[in-house]
C-alpha cells in the first residue's frame, strides 16, 4: 500500500511539474593560465554567491586560497587571494552572521609545521580581517567549516600530529575571534579523516569521514561520528564492505536523522561507484542507494532539499560523452553529475554535464540550484566552474 501511495503521489508531484528536470540558465569559468579548482559554494544574503577554491595563475606564491564573490547572475564581483610562497588551498566558506566570510583550507605558508589547518575571517568585501593556524609537526587540513549558535566556528579536518594514529579526525572549536576553545581529536592506528561537520539542531555536532582503524578489511569505511556540544563522542557508526568506502558529505535530515555521500568500492555496478547511506538519529542505517555504472563514480556531497529529497553531485566516468579517457595533462576527465532524489533515495532525474567533476550544491531561493565544480578542457585548461539551474 505504501509502495502505491509513493507511485500516486509522484505521479501527481510530475504532473504539476514539482519532479521536473532544472533546465541551465548560466554557468561560469573563473581561472587563468594555470589550474584553478572549486571546493564549495555558497549563496549570499544579497541573493548573490561566494566560492572558494585555489588558483595556480593569481596571488602571491604556487598555490593560493581564492575567493570570489558574484552576483545572482554568476558575474565577478571581487576575487581575493590569500598565500604566501607556499601551497595554501581554501576548502570550505561560509557567509557570517555580519555578512563577511569564513575559510577554511590548509597552508604551507604559515603555521609550525609541514601543514597547517588554516582559518581566515574577511568582511563583506573580502579583506581579511583576521587569520589563525592550527597545528603541529606534521600534517594537518581542515576540511569543513561552519559558525555556530554562539558565534565562534567550528572546523573538522585531520591531524598527524595529535591523537592515536598515523592520521586522526581533528574537531577544533573556538570563538568568534578565532582562538581556539578547545579540540578533540577521535582514531586509531589507521588512517582516519574528516570532510565534513554540522552543527545539529540540539547545538551538538555530526562528522563524517573514512576510517582505515575501525573496519574489517583496513580499506577504508564511512565514518559517522555525534558529539556533545563540547565535542565528546556520543556514538559512532562505520559503513562499508570488503572495498575502499569513504564518506564526503554530511546533513541532518527533516526528520533528525542523517544523509551521507561518498563513494563506495564495495557495492554497485562498477569499480566505484556513488553511495548514499540514510540513518535514523542515532546513527543507525534505515536505508542505503548506489548510483554508477561499468566504470568510476564519485560522490562528493548531498543537500537536503526543499521537497524532502535530496540532491547530490558528483562525478562519472560510465555515463556521458566523456568516458574513462585521458587528457593531455593525464587527468581522467569524465562528467560532472547532478542527481535528485525522493525522499527514500529513489532516482527522480539526473543531469550530466562534459569535462569535469562537481563539488558542491546549494538550493536557490527560486527553487533552482547553484552547482560549484572544476571543469578541465582539451586544450589542458582547468578551471572553476559554476552553473545555474532553475526549474522552468
Amino acid at each position: 500500500m505504501e509502495l502505491i501511495l509513493s507511485l500516486a503521489l509522484l505521479l501527481v508531484l510530475s504532473s504539476l511539474g514539482v519532479l521536473a528536470q532544472p533546465e541551465e540558465v548560466w554557468n561560469r569559468t573563473y581561472g587563468g593560465p594555470g589550474i584553478e579548482l572549486g571546493h564549495q559554494v555558497q549563496v549570499t544574503s544579497d541573493d548573490g554567491y561566494v566560492l572558494v577554491g585555489h588558483t595556480e595563475s593569481y596571488g602571491a606564491g604556487r598555490i593560493d586560497v581564492w575567493l570570489i564573490k558574484t552576483d545572482s547572475e554568476g558575474s565577478e564581483e571581487w576575487n581575493k587571494t590569500f598565500g604566501g610562497v607556499g601551497d595554501d588551498r581554501g576548502l570550505s566558506v561560509q557567509q557570517t552572521k555580519d555578512d563577511g566570510y569564513i575559510i577554511t583550507g590548509y597552508t604551507k605558508s604559515y603555521g609550525v609545521g609541514n601543514s597547517d589547518v588554516w582559518l581566515i575571517k574577511t568582511d563583506s568585501s573580502g579583506m581579511k580581517q583576521w587569520d589563525r593556524t592550527f597545528g603541529g609537526p606534521g600534517l594537518e587540513a581542515g576540511r569543513s567549516v561552519m559558525e555556530t549558535k554562539d558565534g565562534g566556528y567550528i572546523i573538522t579536518g585531520g591531524t598527524e600530529s595529535y591523537g592515536t594514529g598515523g592520521f586522526d579526525i581533528w574537531l577544533i572549536k573556538t570563538d568568534s575571534e578565532g582562538n581556539e576553545k578547545w579540540n578533540k581529536t577521535f582514531g586509531g592506528p589507521g588512517y582516519d579523516w574528516a570532510f565534513s561537520v554540522q552543527q545539529t539542531k540540539d547545538g551538538e555536532y555530526i562528522i563524517t569521514g573514512r576510517t582505515h582503524s575501525y573496519d574489517d578489511t583496513g580499506e577504508g569505511d564511512f565514518w559517522l561520528i555525534k558529539t556533545d556540544p563540547e565535542g565528546n563522542k556520543e556514538w559512532e557508526r562505520s559503513f562499508g564492505g570488503p572495498g575502499y568506502d569513504a564518506s564526503r558529505s554530511v546533513q541532518e535530515t527533516n526528520d533528525g536523522g542523517y544523509v551521507i555521500v561518498g563513494n563506495t568500492e564495495s557495492y554497485g555496478a562498477g569499480s566505484q561507484d556513488i553511495w548514499v547511506v540514510k540513518t535514523d538519529a542515532s546513527g543507525n542505517e534505515q536505508w542505503n542507494r548506489t548510483f554508477g555504472g561499468a566504470y568510476y563514480e564519485a560522490g562528493s556531497s548531498v543537500l537536503v532539499t526543499e521537497d524532502g529529497g535530496y540532491i547530490i553531485t558528483g562525478y562519472t566516468e560510465s555515463y556521458g560523452y566523456f568516458l574513462y579517457r585521458l587528457g593531455p595533462t593525464g587527468a581522467r576527465p569524465g562528467n560532472a553529475w547532478l542527481i535528485k532524489t525522493d525522499s527514500k533515495g529513489n532516482k527522480v532525474w539526473d543531469m550530466i554535464f562534459g569535462y569535469g567533476a562537481f563539488e558542491f550544491v546549494q538550493e536557490t531561493i527560486d527553487r533552482g540550484y547553484i552547482i560549484l565544480g572544476t571543469t578541465t578542457t582539451y586544450t589542458g585548461s582547468v578551471d572553476i566552474w559554476l552553473i545555474k539551474l532553475k526549474e522552468m
